[in-house]
């Protein structure tokens, strides 16, 4: 069976029943509105690559160990290193909000869009603030211990949406998150079946001041009939854009994918060029 299967059934698209504009699809939209727009309205998404389970595995076993703290009502260890006032909070809504199909819903009546997004995890502090929490897991020389590296702009975007959510939830929400950021050691002298993590809490102050307008833009493009530019920075397009002007050089005498796929011809071993004063202009060097 194929990794990835291109046609999406129309009740998945916008328009469609069980459609929603999720945190995920609001960055895509922030960076390529013309993937946004394939994906969605015309029901393509981009190739996916293979998710790493490794992290699935990492968010799992933090969570038990903030759920252990969340039904004794007492903070995580992790908390008191850091003199962070919170603890695991005890929501009712809790496992609804983290469950990836589920998550923090609300629907925005300016635009009639059903806005969701699946929390890691929520705290609550001693004045009756609610912070959202995320998880991160990788593998470096050096533990992360701050938001620098250009990705992270995507994480902080991630935050402010589920702050933005939670707000229109009606939850009294501080504007500090933060993000519980496991990094993998490469330096151990063995392997012994496990792998040892440095665990740092970053915080981060979000603004959530850009989701309504960005809201306002995606219900526009949805709406559209015209497919919008690519993103400036968009791998994907840029990918896609590459190989048709190749095609178009080479002319394919199939529409079908699977019949242009032929071995290339064999092309006979170019003569050792001239030299000297027998090299014309319009010789070519092999």
């Amino acid at each position: 069976m194929a990794f990835y299967n291109p046609k999406r059934a129309s009740n998945w698209n916008y328009g469609g029943s069980n459609w929603k504009l999720s945190r995920s699809k609001i960055d895509l939209f922030m960076e390529c509105p013309r993937c946004f727009y394939i994906d969605n309205k015309l029901g393509t998404k981009r190739p996916p690559i293979p998710s790493f389970l490794i992290n699935t595995a990492v968010d799992h076993q933090l969570k038990k160990e903030f759920d252990v703290h969340r039904s004794n009502n007492t903070a995580h260890p992790l908390q008191t290193e850091y003199g962070i006032d919170a603890k695991p909070a005890p929501h009712e809504k809790i496992n609804t909000w983290r469950e990836n199909f589920e998550g923090v819903q609300y629907f925005h009546e300016p635009t009639k869009l059903m806005i969701s997004g699946a929390i890691d995890d929520l705290w609550i502090d001693s004045k009756g603030e609610y912070i959202v929490v995320d998880y991160k897991a990788t593998a470096k020389e050096a533990p992360v211990t701050e938001l620098s590296g250009e990705w992270h702009e995507g994480y902080k975007r991630q935050m402010e949406v589920y702050q933005w959510l939670l707000r229109q939830n009606g939850l009294k929400v501080s504007d500090t998150g933060y993000f519980v950021y496991c990094t993998g050691k490469l330096n151990q002298e063995s392997f012994d079946k496990k792998i040892e993590f440095d665990v740092h809490l970053i915080s981060y102050t979000g603004k959530d001041d850009w989701v309504e307008p960005v809201l306002e833009k995606i219900k526009a493009c949805l709406e559209s009939s015209t497919i919008p530019n690519s993103g400036k920075n968009c791998d994907y397009c840029a990918w896609y854009y590459t190989r048709s002007s190749y095609e178009s050089a080479v002319k394919p005498t199939s529409t079908s994918p699977a019949q242009s796929l032929k071995p290339a011809p064999k092309v006979a071993k170019p003569k050792k060029p001239k030299t000297g004063s027998d090299l014309s202009k319009n010789s070519v060097l092999f």
